[in-house]
């Protein structure tokens, strides 16, 4: 199992988590949706390890390992890719150049040595074509002047090259029109293995079209109230949420 979260409950100022559960096992996609202040972005947030947020009970593996008691470098170098609905700006670092870093960091976690230019620029340039970025892409600082668009086709360029286990995307799709959305969900469908997975969180079915999801899990007061299979999105697209106060 790629990532099993068992009654996991958190809080920043007031609780918002109130124990959730879910398995996410390797090689498939599983949705989260629901209602604005279910706690999806805060179940995110808290998996990568962000420090506004305090768990207060249950459990998170990944990959067998206990995941709450990683920091979140660890965490990422362990395989767990955090994608932000709004991706920041970093001024003065260079897309190619953070890319370099992130990935040595990686490395040397690992025990590894790092990169050669050569496998570096012959990767860089390998996803690089896959997003439809041109050379000038990667040579910008990270995400300043960028459209959603971009910002999110750098996302994808990161995760493909960190060449994560399970990625985690808070509505990678918000912003977008159809043509980046499509070149978002191809990134997905080529990082997608049988030992990596996909985390996705949406409110729209729209970016669905793309990613036929494995799972649909419906998040509610803090907690995932329930699970299918794509008949739970149209149930979503039909019907709202209401019905998921009564679960």
């Amino acid at each position: 199992m790629i990532l099993e979260v068992t009654n996991l409950c958190a809080k920043a100022e007031e609780p918002i988590l109130r124990g959730v559960t879910l398995r996410v096992p390797p090689g498939q996609v599983h949705v989260i949706m629901g209602p604005n202040g279910a706690g999806k972005s805060t179940l995110a947030h808290v998996l990568a390890g962000h420090p506004s947020y305090s768990v207060t009970a249950g459990e998170a593996v990944f990959c067998g390992q206990d995941l709450l008691a990683a920091s979140p470098e660890e965490r990422a170098h362990r395989g767990l890719f955090l994608g932000f609905q709004y991706p920041i700006e970093v001024a003065g670092v260079e897309m190619d150049r953070f890319l370099l870093a992130a990935i040595n960091a990686k490395r040397k976690a690992s025990g590894e040595e790092p990169v050669t230019p050569q496998v570096f620029r012959e990767l860089l340039e390998k996803n690089r074509s896959l997003l439809g970025m041109g050379e000038n892409g990667t040579t910008r600082e990270v995400n300043v002047g960028c459209s959603g668009g971009e910002k999110k086709r750098n996302e994808m360029l990161q995760l493909l090259m960190l060449d994560s286990k399970l990625a985690i995307l808070d509505e990678t799709d918000s912003g977008l029109d159809v043509d980046a959305m499509k070149t978002v969900a191809e990134a997905i469908k080529y990082f997608l293995s049988p030992q990596k997975s996909c985390l996705l969180i949406t409110h729209y079915d729209r970016f669905l079209q793309y990613v036929r999801p494995d799972a649909v899990h419906i998040m509610y007061n803090g907690r995932v109230v329930a699970s299918g299979g794509e008949e739970m999105v149209q149930k979503v697209c039909t019907s709202g949420f209401e019905w998921a106060r009564r679960l």
